[in-house]
């Protein structure tokens, strides 16, 4: 299983560190990151492998956005097939 993480705010140092190092604390694993910076504002869509996480999903969720919400960021996580059922035409 996997998941979609995208990040969207002003760019700070260490973003990619502090949302990575949640997925890691909770065995999520970072297969591909694609990051983008437009003068201050930041993008960033992680692709992570779930298959071993230690918690639930709703909690990992809850937890980078929690995250977003003290660096005053968007972060949202979600299973690989709700994104690609949103984005399919």
């Amino acid at each position: 299983m996997r998941a979609v993480i995208t990040v969207i705010g002003h760019d700070t140092i260490g973003i990619l560190h502090k949302v990575s190092g949640i997925c890691a604390e909770n065995h999520a694993n970072v297969i591909e990151v694609s990051q983008s910076v437009l003068q201050d504002m930041f993008a960033m869509f992680m692709l992570v492998d779930i298959s071993r996480l230690s918690c639930d999903f709703s909690a990992l969720s809850e937890q980078l956005a929690a995250l977003g919400g003290q660096l005053g960021l968007s972060i949202h996580a979600m299973h690989e097939d709700i994104f690609n059922s949103m984005h399919r035409i």
